[in-house]
């Protein structure tokens, strides 16, 4: 599996198509009893426009019961928060989801080294849904 870091953007590579992908995060997140709070399909908006982008998907999800502790310590994540994962399809085909770095987001807002577990959790999340 390829993965990267820039920019506090982590890129993780799937082997599937950004379909079976989202599917297998969407699966993903509702077992583990996560809420899906929107999937912004920007690509579909854009064909709705008249304009051609490739496959650009942003699924918001996370739990109000670990989200909010952290926006009581720092408020400005709310920003951030609900979690993202950017699934999206480069120009070779391949299909990638992108989300926040936490340790990017810590230091951002200024999170609580003991408050940082509870947003941490993507990266597995992601890295589960490309096995």
């Amino acid at each position: 599996m390829l993965s990267s870091e820039e920019n506090g953007l982590v890129h993780v590579a799937s082997p599937y198509s950004l379909p079976q992908t989202l599917q297998k995060l969407e699966a993903i997140l509702e077992s583990r009893g996560l809420k899906i709070f929107a999937r912004i399909d920007h690509s579909g908006e854009a064909q709705k426009v008249g304009l051609v982008m490739r496959p650009t998907l942003l699924l918001i999800f996370g739990s109000p019961k670990a989200g909010t502790p952290v926006m009581i310590a720092a408020p400005s994540i709310a920003i951030d928060l609900p979690l993202k994962v950017l699934a999206w399809e480069d120009a070779a085909g391949k299909s990638w989801l992108s989300y926040n770095s936490p340790n990017y987001l810590k230091q951002r807002h200024g999170i609580p080294e003991e408050l940082v577990k509870n947003i941490a959790g993507v990266g597995a999340l992601v890295e589960k849904a490309v096995e």
